[in-house]
């Protein structure tokens, strides 16, 4: 099958959906989704945003933030998070209707809803070229009891997370375990013995 050359597109899939909480200068709290980012260390997220997001302001001043993993009951909410601007409707997440409690570890919101959430400081603002990438130190993980199983891990099956597709923006739900890491290619690593 031949290939057809798409150009210079940011066509990856899957896209994370995450939700990145932080407090605004009068406490007030701003949530801001984002699928340019990620685990980039075993303590370590990344985040790769434009300057001109009320997050960014947020981060360089309260130098703490939150990520949460969006689900599926909670997509509608998720999308206003990445459409509407915090620049500009000061009173988005009210709008939803949606719950924060300010996080015991760093200074910024937990949004109650959303079944997991990282606690982050900023480690480091790198901006170079009109970059904006913040990398954000793991201070603590909060998962809600009914996304864990008998042994007490996170059940991504249970989660009800949603990705975002770069290719016609849509969400697609997750979940389906299909194999195991470290497990399933273990055929082709016998072959040639």
């Amino acid at each position: 099958m031949k290939k057809v050359d798409l150009g210079v597109k940011p066509y990856l899939f899957p896209m994370p959906m995450l939700m990145i909480a932080t407090y605004n200068e009068d406490d007030t709290v701003d949530v801001m989704a984002m699928a340019w980012g990620g685990i980039s260390d075993n303590d370590k997220v990344a985040l790769n945003l434009s300057e001109n997001h009320k997050t960014c302001k947020n981060l360089k001043e309260r130098m703490a933030f939150t990520i949460s993993v969006a689900d599926v009951p909670h997509l509608k909410e998720s999308d206003l998070f990445g459409t509407a601007s915090g620049n500009t409707m000061k009173d988005k997440f009210e709008r939803t209707g949606m719950h924060a409690t300010k996080s015991a570890k760093v200074d910024a919101p937990v949004i109650d809803e959303y079944p997991i959430t990282l606690e982050c400081i900023v480690d480091r603002i790198d901006t170079e070229d009109g970059e904006f990438r913040v990398v954000g130190k793991i201070m603590g993980v909060l998962a809600n009891e009914d996304v864990l199983d008998e042994s007490g891990k996170v059940d991504p099956s249970r989660l009800n997370a949603f990705v975002f597709d770069q290719f016609q923006n849509g969400y697609y739900k997750i979940g389906e375990k299909v194999g195991t890491a470290w497990n399933s290619g273990m055929e082709y690593m016998k072959k040639g013995e």
